[in-house]
């Protein structure tokens, strides 16, 4: 029995691009283990590697297969691995620096929306969520800001309100594990074919969520440690189906989340100080001592906050030292294009 690929995301746009490639069967990643991927065809599941020209073609990681992504395989239909030759460009792709390296690391790519996880006791950190933001946003997906664990929570209202301060246009969902239908508000968001990617800090509640809408615990959880830091449940990346339609990329816990290439990210999550930058009397404005600058005006007078000021400045200055490394330059000559148009367009 053939797989219904359409359930998989295979819409009209990738079947086009798959047309071009007529010696090849198209399928998706759906995860990756030692170099090695599992991909889902309408002729079934197979592993798969990368050819020998595909490596050798290959600059940076970024040129790599990820979870999500839609590839051309021959099939090898006498036994053995699938062979990936191609990967369909993508629509949207989730990257990050990768921790403790100068290099970029492709985390999941075709995600529909991001659900941006915090949990509203000890993770609760509104910088930390404006990198997800930033990346979510430069990603190519619609972020949507997850709330968990309110039932830890005792100023739920002041809690929700300075979210909403660093989320312009965000919505931002409120959930409880404890609640026996804790996933409801996620649910609108997943239809049949598409894709969304749970992201967050370990602990925050990810992979509960997950098996709430699998309906069984399929994926591992546990409890919080004594010190009440999240410990790392999800050990790899992972495309799964849902039984009521959609798919769902659960992700390892990310403690650190270094910025890579998220310049039209930063124009949206800090819209507010971008546009104050713009009413500056000097072009050129480096907002420390020159006169008629809006941004120190506005942390004169309170309306702009210090830490969000100090925030935004770190992270410009992680994607100015990103911008010097080789890697970086290989990437921007090649890839988003597409990515890049398509958000333009959705702001």
């Amino acid at each position: 029995m053939k797989n219904n690929m359409k359930h998989y995301g295979l819409d009209d746009r990738f079947r086009a691009l798959a047309s071009m490639y007529s010696d090849f069967v198209v399928g998706r990643i759906l995860s990756q283990e030692k170099g090695l991927y599992r991909v889902i065809t309408e002729l079934g599941e197979k592993l798969t590697e990368i050819s020998g020209k595909f490596r050798y073609e290959a600059k940076c990681l970024s040129d790599y297969p990820a979870v999500g992504d839609f590839v051309m395989v021959d099939w090898n239909p006498a036994g053995g691995n699938a062979v990936i030759h191609y990967i369909l460009p993508r629509k949207s792709c989730f990257t990050r620096k990768a921790a403790g390296q100068r290099k970029e690391q492709l985390v999941a790519a075709n995600v529909d929306t991001l659900f941006l996880c915090m949990s509203l006791n000890n993770d609760f950190n509104l910088r930390r969520l404006e990198r997800y933001l930033t990346i979510g946003w430069d990603s190519g997906a619609i972020p949507v800001i997850v709330l968990t664990k309110s039932d830890l929570c005792t100023d739920l209202e002041s809690k929700v309100s300075e979210v909403e301060s660093v989320a312009f246009g965000v919505d931002v969902l409120v959930t409880s594990s404890v609640d026996v239908d804790g996933e409801m508000q996620i649910r609108p968001y997943i239809t049949d074919g598409k894709t969304v990617a749970f992201l967050g800090s370990s602990g925050v509640g990810k992979s509960t969520l997950i098996n709430r809408l699998l309906g069984e615990e399929r994926l591992e959880t546990q409890a919080l440690r004594n010190d009440d830091k999240g410990r790392h449940t999800t050990t790899h990346r992972e495309l799964i189906l849902l039984p009521s339609g959609g798919m769902v990329i659960d992700t390892p816990g990310m403690r650190e989340l270094g910025m890579w290439d998220s310049a039209e990210g930063v124009e949206t999550t800090f819209a507010d100080i971008e546009e104050l930058a713009n009413r500056c009397r000097f072009s050129d404005c480096t907002h420390t001592s020159e006169p008629g600058c809006a941004v120190l005006s506005a942390l004169e007078d309170g309306s702009l906050d210090p830490s969000r000021w100090n925030s935004y400045l770190k992270i410009k200055t992680e994607l100015e030292y990103a911008a010097d490394s080789e890697s970086y330059l290989e990437r921007k000559e090649q890839k988003f294009k597409e990515i890049s148009k398509q958000l333009k367009h959705r702001k």
